[in-house]
């Protein structure tokens, strides 16, 4: 495994610039629709807390040295928008995947939809309280999504181009992502393609070309080189998280051991291994990776198995391989010193993390 990096310094710096301006933003929407009518206080406190509640914000820290590294000014706020917009676009897409998911935990806590589904329960309200729960979180995503627009109101329109394929980039690797772990069958190709498209794109490459945009820099040379570093860098982010969602500390992660499998989530992880098993291996991930009652014991077999053919160890190596392309790029971006070192920095972070 690569070795275990502390998060830079200069990110709490951004975490905080971003934090300060979500929060005056999301206090203001709450006060403003609690005014309105109190029923609407509850969705818009479960997107606050939501987006208030945890993140490393890694997409901000990239759109601030995409801006700075390509001549912005740090003092402008127009990087704070941008990156306070990502978060909120984040939280929409975090959300809405977990109804897709099923997903009872996030962060350790329960996710939006469980959390309305209870609440619903406790009221003895009348339907469905499953329906209820998974309507009232995708319009809590719905809300973050608008509001994200709102906060790039004021961008240059190159930046606007970047935020609307990032948007679409996020939603079709999304479906893909559904749609193999429901046809159940991932291959290396595949698996590939929703990383990049769900992933990659959508963390690294595409905020760096934001922050890039906001300050003016949109020429060709630019945005090769960043998608260069970002690529890679974004790959290697999904893989961790794979190898994290299969054999990371549930304590660290948030998450339950074994979620990835319940869900049948189709990583490289999982494909290199039905790849490469025979026999009762093979029956055991085609009968109960993505089985809702995957018992404890049958999630130490699967994990058994993605040892065993060598596909945990193909992925760590991966991981190493394209962070180590990452940094060699970082060194050789149109950036200013400062912006290079701070991405090297990150990049060792994001490869080094336990959660």
């Amino acid at each position: 495994m690569t070795p275990v990096a502390p998060a830079p310094a200069w990110l709490a710096e951004v975490a905080k610039a971003v934090d300060t301006r979500l929060g005056a933003l999301l206090d203001a929407e709450v006060a403003r629709w609690a005014d309105f009518d109190a029923d609407l206080e509850p969705p818009l406190d479960a997107l606050r807390s939501f987006v208030l509640g945890g993140g490393k914000r890694l997409r901000p820290a990239f759109c601030h040295w995409g801006f700075v590294g390509t001549g912005g000014d740090p003092t402008d706020p127009l990087w704070v928008e941008a990156s306070a917009a990502l978060e909120l676009l984040h939280c929409f897409a975090l959300v809405h995947d977990d109804v897709m998911d099923g997903s009872g935990t996030r962060r350790g806590l329960p996710t939006v939809h469980v959390a309305f589904e209870r609440r619903h329960r406790s009221a003895r309200w009348r339907g469905e309280g499953r329906r209820f729960g998974e309507g009232a979180a995708i319009l809590v995503g719905d809300l973050a999504f608008v509001l994200a627009d709102r906060l790039l109101g004021g961008a240059p329109r190159p930046a606007w181009e970047v935020w609307d394929e990032l948007r679409l980039e996020v939603n079709v690797g999304q479906y893909l992502d559904m749609l193999h772990t429901a046809m159940a069958a991932p291959t290396v190709e595949s698996a590939q393609r929703i990383c990049t498209y769900k992933t990659a794109k959508y963390t690294v490459e595409r905020p760096l070309h934001l922050g890039a945009a906001l300050s003016g820099a949109v020429d060709d040379r630019t945005r090769a080189a960043l998608s260069d570093y970002g690529l890679p860098l974004g790959e290697a982010f999904q893989l961790v998280d794979d190898l994290l969602g299969a054999f990371g500390d549930p304590r660290r992660t948030g998450k339950p051991v074994g979620d990835d499998l319940r869900e049948g989530k189709p990583t490289r992880l999982l494909a290199l291994a039905l790849e490469r098993s025979t026999g009762r291996d093979l029956d055991l991930l085609h009968s109960r990776v993505g089985a809702d009652d995957l018992a404890d014991d049958e999630v130490l077999a699967i994990l058994a198995v993605l040892e065993s053919t060598g596909a945990r160890a193909e992925v760590e190596a991966a991981v190493g391989q394209l962070a180590a392309a990452a940094l060699e790029r970082a060194a050789e971006l149109p950036l200013t010193g400062e912006a290079r070192t701070a991405l090297a920095e990150i990049a060792a972070f994001i490869v080094g993390r336990d959660h």
